[in-house]
């Protein structure tokens, strides 16, 4: 099970993150497993973190910015504040694994940890070859705690079926050192309304609320094929 989650819209916990973490491997019990988006996009020079904690510098300050910019390294490099503190709790926990990519990595503990996350290729974000594809060939589910379909991860994987995906430079600060590379431009502006469109039409969602949070148990599989549907629909 993937986790997207709000702690704010829970409201207090005693424990906090990891108290949270614990309840949900609790939850999928020991044939489960547990996963976390761990995304390091302040170490990537082509973020957009980046571009606007560089808007207005020279070229000058820049670099100099870039180079007090640590390297990723996936034992230790904190996940982004922008991912919220369950995934870092998810990274942080003594059993979890996570992935190599320096700019989208993802954390995972439980039975299909290592397999989730041990192939990462530099060129797959967010693709059918990355962390994200393996939780759709196992049909797993993501929970939205008190997180909206805008920020349904799973969908860039319905965008990445599309035709003529344009492909852009990416620039990293990995181990061992920079490191630029070629893959699909990513882009989830539209996941709003196409979540909206996929609820209208998903048959497998479950919905229901803990704490003060309202929560989506969606099916990957069948969440990415309806968006894809949807995407094509509105190409035709």
């Amino acid at each position: 099970m993937h986790v997207q989650a709000s702690l704010r819209s829970l409201g207090p916990v005693a424990g906090g993150a990891a108290a949270v973490v614990a309840a949900l491997l609790a939850a999928v019990g020991d044939r489960g497993t547990l996963v976390g988006y761990t995304a390091t996009p302040e170490n990537s020079a082509t973020s957009r973190i980046h571009a606007t904690a560089t808007a207005g510098l020279s070229p000058a300050e820049v670099a100099a910015y870039r180079a007090l910019m640590p390297p990723f390294d996936p034992a230790t490099t904190p996940c982004s504040p922008t991912m919220g503190a369950l995934s870092e709790a998810i990274r942080t926990h003594r059993d979890a694994h996570r992935s190599h990519h320096p700019q989208t990595s993802w954390a995972a503990i439980g039975r299909h940890a290592r397999r989730i996350t041990e192939r990462h290729p530099y060129d797959c974000h967010l693709g059918p070859d990355s962390p994200l594809g393996r939780l759709y060939d196992l049909d797993a589910r993501v929970l939205m705690l008190g997180v909206p379909m805008a920020n349904f991860t799973a969908f860039h994987l319905a965008d990445l079926r599309m035709p003529d995906v344009p492909l852009r430079e990416y620039r990293c600060r990995g181990a061992e050192g920079w490191i630029s590379f070629k893959a699909p431009e990513l882009d989830d502006l539209h996941f709003g309304a196409l979540g909206a469109q996929v609820l209208r039409e998903a048959e497998g969602v479950t919905t229901g609320e803990i704490g003060g949070a309202p929560c989506r148990l969606v099916p990957v599989r069948e969440a990415v094929d309806l968006a894809e549907r949807i995407l094509r629909r509105s190409r035709a």
